[in-house]
């Protein structure tokens, strides 16, 4: 059996990283995701890697998008405000067409809000993490072995389809301790036909570029990915199912809120209330698959976030309104309880829709 180590999040984000092939890190500090950027600032140089401060997050961003262009699996952290700086960058690389990782440690706004653990980046995550046509593949873990099984997976689906990756990970998770088994290392992937990284008059010159004056050929490459959306769609959808088959409380939750939900379903079933939890993996695409085959038999779906309701629209959309769909949820960096999740499962079980 692998050595299990303890680890905090964000370290841990960072050697998962490292395992997965990647040898370029490019960030900027901000709380509460600053362990990532340190740690690779100690560990890049010890395995001929490549650690670089930026002097903002745009910098950083237009970095990683340059050494993606090269064909490296290549890395960036931020937290909260820190996305906002670099949505433009984002939109270049998924113009692009250029696979990267970018890490979210979210933390609560909006402006500069505060420094406790949040999920208010939701809508900036699935729905506008920057200008245009284009999505990312967003995982959302909720515990940290969970974070480290999603890094690989999160680069080799970016290499498979080239887009950019996102780890929306919290303060709460980014934070805490947890024992972890690490991946076995792979070797640095250099196997990108497409990249720009040098000819040697043995291929055909690669451009990497995200501007079309022409608008039919635009209109022709934004066609062209959102079929590879399709497909995406199509075959990479997540979740977690939790005593959800036979409930008629179905409670949605990602990341750290939904460890919270897990126990207050337990607490439910104690009770004899038949709740249940669909937990999201994927918040893009999301899940709409598993939870529209729980419509049939829920009486209600609760949608618990640390937010003030993001993810509420998506859930109503998964199941086509069929069933009603009520919010819970702590905002400004408080974190909701079990006993909190479980008075709300209560009221709809008494019938308060």
């Amino acid at each position: 059996m692998a050595e299990k180590v303890l680890m905090k999040g964000n370290e841990a984000i960072a050697e998962a990283a490292i395992a997965a092939g990647c040898r370029h890190f490019f960030g900027y500090p901000i709380t509460p995701q600053t362990e990532v950027a340190a740690y690779m600032s100690k560990r890049m140089p010890k395995i001929g890697g490549v650690y670089l401060q930026g002097e903002s997050e745009v910098a950083s961003i237009n970095m990683v998008l340059g050494a993606g262009a090269a064909g490296v699996r290549v890395m960036t952290s931020t937290s909260s405000p820190g996305i906002s700086l670099m949505a433009e960058g984002i939109s270049y690389i998924a113009g692009s067409e250029v696979p990267c990782l970018i890490v979210n440690v979210e933390r609560g706004g909006p402006g500069l809000g505060g420094i406790q653990p949040s999920q208010s980046d939701y809508f900036q995550a699935v729905k506008a993490t920057g200008h245009g046509d284009f999505h990312m593949l967003v995982f959302a873990p909720s515990t940290v072995q969970e974070t480290v099984d999603l890094i690989s997976d999160a680069f080799d689906l970016g290499d498979k389809f080239r887009i950019p990756t996102m780890i929306l990970s919290d303060g709460l998770l980014g934070q805490m301790m947890e024992p972890v088994v690490l991946p076995e290392p792979k070797d640095p992937v250099d196997n990108k036909d497409w990249a720009a990284k040098g000819h040697q008059d043995k291929r055909k010159h690669n451009v990497i570029n995200s501007l079309y004056i022409d608008p039919a050929e635009l209109e022709r490459k934004n066609r062209d990915r959102f079929e590879k959306y399709r497909i995406i769609q199509e075959n990479e959808q997540r979740a977690e199912e939790y005593l959800a088959d036979d409930a008629e409380i179905v409670l949605v939750a990602f990341g750290a809120s939904s460890r919270i939900a897990h126990s207050a379903v337990d607490m439910a079933r104690k009770k004899g209330i038949k709740a249940g939890l669909v937990r999201p993996i994927t918040l893009w695409p999301f899940p709409e698959k598993f939870l529209n085959k729980h419509a049939a038999h829920a009486k209600v779906f609760l949608s618990v976030e640390m937010n003030m309701g993001q993810m509420v629209d998506d859930v109503r959309l998964a199941i086509r309104d069929s069933k009603p769909v009520r919010f819970f949820g702590r905002t400004g960096g408080i974190v909701p309880t079990p006993a909190e999740v479980l008075q709300q499962i209560e009221k709809l079980n008494g019938g308060e829709f």
